[in-house]
């Protein structure tokens, strides 16, 4: 699933060169996980005015209203002139005068929704109760260490609930642990202070390293110009089951966590 750093790094692969395009066509394809909102045509005719993000959602502020993208478990967004015709693959394509905006998403879980604006109840329903963004200045390390001793739920779900901070996806909810020495099982609750101010910081140094690497290509992600990213060549415990910790040389573990795989190092990461 693209996370925070191949939404960001896929926002600003295209931002600049789409921002004062007008859109001349939007075209929808199969049905997405959500529906667009609103008719095709009523976006024609509207200019871009920027593309920013909150979360996993690229947001494009037009000249009347917003578009919500979400890129689901397998989407990746193209933009350019010259693009090939549309395949099975491609749900969402708005022509502009700059260039080819296109959602490509295999699983159909991705999707484009215009809100009126980022008050509409439209808008917040997807938006409204996201946390704080983890690379801003409003992410601070006590207000997240307040966040964490009202969860009692392990450490790891409660980056990926999105509550207590937005956008900490697997990969880099593991790397974030394993970097703060943190074992992923650990109840948020019982993370000190001291722990929490490791957490914090180690969020955003994953995550600003990711996007400066392009985000990761487990599978089929690129960005808006077709680019691999290459921050999974660099990941410390990240999918290396069984493999020695960079750091120690004890075997990597996986164990399932909501569903999803988590690695650690059981050396390295302390309950």
């Amino acid at each position: 699933m693209p996370e925070l750093p191949e939404v960001e790094v896929t926002r600003l692969s295209f931002a600049d060169r789409i921002a004062g395009a007008s859109i001349e066509h939007v075209q929808m394809g199969k049905p997405l996980r959500w529906p667009l909102g609103c008719l095709p045509n009523r976006l024609v005719d509207l200019k871009v005015l920027a593309v920013r993000r909150r979360g996993k959602y690229l947001l494009v502020d037009l000249s009347s209203g917003l578009l919500m993208i979400h890129l689901g478990m397998s989407g990746s967004v193209s933009f350019g002139n010259g693009l090939a015709p549309p395949g099975k693959h491609d749900h969402f394509e708005m022509v502009t005068s700059l260039g080819t905006l296109r959602l490509n998403d295999p699983r159909r879980f991705g999707a484009v929704v215009y809100a009126s604006h980022e008050n509409d109840p439209v808008a917040q329903k997807l938006l409204g109760r996201l946390g704080v963004e983890p690379l801003s200045d409003a992410f601070d390390a006590a207000s997240f260490h307040q966040a964490l001793k009202l969860r009692q739920t392990a450490i790891k779900q409660v980056l990926l609930g999105g509550e207590a901070v937005v956008g900490v996806g697997n990969i880099y909810a593991s790397e974030a642990l394993f970097l703060a020495g943190i074992r992923p099982t650990t109840l948020a609750s019982r993370v000190s202070k001291p722990r929490a101010a490791l957490l914090h910081g180690a969020i955003r140094q994953v995550l600003a390293q990711a996007v400066t690497k392009g985000g990761s290509t487990l599978r089929d992600f690129s960005n808006a110009q077709g680019e691999s990213g290459y921050f999974q060549l660099e990941a410390m415990v990240y999918d290396r089951a069984g493999l020695p910790c960079r750091v120690c040389a004890t075997p990597v573990k996986t164990i399932r966590q909501g569903q999803r795989s988590t690695f650690y190092c059981a050396n390295c990461q302390k309950p």
